[in-house]
């Protein structure tokens, strides 16, 4: 009932800059948090940044300073501004969405198909 949809992956060399967006769509009657995680091969999905409805926001260690998380949400999107990209920092970026949904008004969580981002050396 409600899609995410990633944007903006690619390939850089180390140092370079990548903006990743995410637009959620569907039924939805708010959005509670937005977060990308992202996933090394042999890795566990780790959380990079999430920001909430009050736009508080939170940052693994190894991002702080150099990403940034935004949202706009008259567009239901949210974005990862990433600068001074390491080749550490290759892997799957996924969104993830805790919605509220309309009629029942439960949250749901909901994830995007992901997008690859590859830097190199």
């Amino acid at each position: 009932q409600v899609q995410l949809v990633e944007s903006g992956g690619g390939l850089v060399q180390a140092g370079g800059s990548l903006r990743l967006s995410c637009a959620a769509s569907g039924s939805i009657f708010s959005i509670n948090a937005m977060g990308w995680y992202r996933q090394a091969p042999g890795k566990k999905r780790e959380l990079v940044a999430g920001i909430t409805n009050g736009r508080d926001t939170n940052y693994a260690d190894s991002v702080k300073g150099r990403f940034t998380i935004s949202r706009d949400n008259a567009k239901n999107t949210v974005y990862l501004q990433m600068d001074s990209l390491k080749p550490e920092d290759t892997a799957v970026y996924y969104c993830n969405a805790v919605v509220r949904v309309p009629t029942t008004l439960r949250l749901d969580d909901y994830w995007g198909q992901g997008t690859q981002v590859t830097v190199s050396s």
